[in-house]
């Protein structure tokens, strides 16, 4: 039988108000039907915000140290259901088991990071420029906060957005991926067991041009968090500029792992096996391109390929498994076509090219790992994202060539650099145009307490995860206390 799931407005679940539903299946097997969830609409979205609005003032006099508390709560309600929530992501995104294991790891520590921000918040106290004067800075909460989130990380992205906003004192909506409906279904309903406030969180599905139109557009909403395509986060952008929002957007990349000479080979092998079709390459931290010095660009390409080759695709959630299938339709016939566009700008099919199919293959969306040589810097391979198995390989002579193919893309979100150069490294981490540089390390890969996010058209400057993350959820204010009993005039009575 199939269960139909409902939005949580309110303080209850409840259906949306259009009466319609759209249908999550399995993209490893389209005939597994997960559930039918809201497709809401513009009245759901208002809805939504009156409560929030409520559920806001309550939360904002919450003690910081208490809100911590019930976030360390779902981070143990997290931890006792990691195998359960790993099994929900797989089945209805795709990616293997260990690295929904990882998802639901995030979490977790996100959680407990935040858990031990709510004794700190820092704000600063400083001396005053005139006598008997007290000068400081505190931080305060916003207001009701947006959050639109991808289908790649189903759990540890709504994560990373709402505990930060959460434990600085905001109300949450959350609108997650259309793919992802279930995920942030169990989230939501962690969070109220941990004894979130019910008004302060609430959870509206919906097609993004729809429920997530209308809520980046609601009046009320002062904070919006995007993570998504390029594309959409610059209708994000234009939007909230024109209402003075609060935005922070997280959007495309197209990440260069450079192996120069003197790299230890086996170790730079593992991590663009890792990089470039961990996930399905479905990561705006994916390694979508690898740039070889010419000492061993032949050599490395002939083992990577050997490997991709033997790498093991199905259902996530069975073992050996070590590449699942692409998210849906629309993104394998968007593989698809770039199988063309390499074709016509000369580059050299490797490995892969193709879909998967044969046995349980052909119910899913699965696309052999695929490598093309012969990528031209600022050809479309080098230039755009994909978001699927696919690694364009890069020739250049020198490190500075290859600091240059790096950099000469408009995203910069992150990078990698295998060598045993001291000094090259660390030009590396002066010169490369990214917000994340690893040396000796894949692309992708992010710390629960480290900010994350990227430079150029990746992002607008905001960073998710670490200390930064608290300033974006929260403002500033200052407060003097003058107890000198006379009128002192700062820039006046002390010069």
């Amino acid at each position: 039988m199939t269960t139909t799931y409902r939005n949580f407005i309110g303080g209850q679940w409840i259906a949306p108000s259009t009466g319609a539903y759209f249908e999550n299946r399995n993209p490893a097997d389209q005939h597994d039907l997960i559930g039918l969830f809201p497709a809401s609409g513009a009245a759901d979205v208002d809805a939504a915000v009156d409560s929030a609005r409520r559920g806001f003032e309550r939360w904002k006099r919450t003690p910081a140290p208490a809100r911590g508390d019930i976030l360390r709560r779902v981070g143990d309600l997290l931890a006792a259901r990691k195998e359960e929530l790993a099994d929900i992501m797989t089945r209805e995104m795709g990616k293997p088991l260990a690295e929904t294991r990882g998802d639901v790891q995030e979490g977790i520590d996100t959680a407990y990071y935040a858990a031990t921000e709510g004794r700190r918040l820092f704000g600063h106290t400083v001396p005053s420029e005139l006598a008997n004067k007290w000068a400081m800075s505190m931080r305060r909460p916003i207001g009701v906060c947006g959050l639109i989130t991808p289908f790649n990380f189903p759990l540890a992205i709504p994560t990373w957005k709402a505990f930060p906003a959460l434990l600085c004192g905001n109300s949450v909506i959350l609108k997650p991926a259309e793919d992802v409906p279930h995920t942030s279904t169990v989230l939501v309903e962690i969070l109220l067991e941990a004894g979130l406030p019910p008004e302060v969180i609430q959870l509206v599905h919906g097609m993004g041009e729809v429920v997530g139109k209308a809520l980046v557009e609601h009046a009320q909403v002062p904070v919006i968090s995007f993570t998504g395509s390029t594309e959409t986060g610059r209708f994000v952008g234009e939007t909230c500029g024109r209402m003075h929002k609060r935005l922070s957007l997280e959007m495309g990349g197209k990440n260069a792992q450079i192996v120069l000479d003197d790299a230890d080979l086996d170790l730079a092998l593992d991590g663009v096996l890792w990089g470039a079709f961990g996930t399905t390459g479905q990561r705006c931290t994916a390694t979508s391109r690898l740039v070889l010095q010419d000492g061993i660009h032949d050599a490395f390409v002939a083992r990577l390929a050997a490997r991709a080759e033997k790498l093991v695709l199905g259902d996530g959630r069975k073992a050996g498994t070590d590449v699942g299938p692409l998210v849906n339709q629309a993104a394998l016939e968007k593989v698809q076509r770039y199988m063309g566009i390499a074709e016509a700008q000369g580059a050299t099919l490797v490995c892969g090219g193709e879909r998967a199919t044969g046995g349980a293959l052909d119910e899913g969306f699965f696309f052999k790992p695929t490598i093309f040589t012969g990528v031209t810097a600022g050809s479309r391979l080098d230039q755009e994202e994909i978001f699927g198995p696919v690694l364009s390989v890069i020739r250049v002579k020198t490190a500075e060539e290859a600091f240059a193919v790096n950099n000469g893309v408009r995203y910069g979100l992150s990078s990698s650099v295998y060598t045993r150069n001291v000094n090259v490294a660390f030009r590396a981490l002066q010169e490369l145009d990214n917000g994340i540089t690893y040396v000796n390390a894949p692309t992708i890969g992010a710390e629960a307490h480290l900010p994350f996010g990227g430079v150029k058209e990746t992002g607008n400057g905001h960073r998710e995860g670490g200390w930064e993350v608290y300033e974006f959820y929260s403002e500033t204010k200052v407060g003097y206390v003058d107890y000198s009993g006379s009128l002192q005039r700062a820039q006046i009575d002390n010069y």
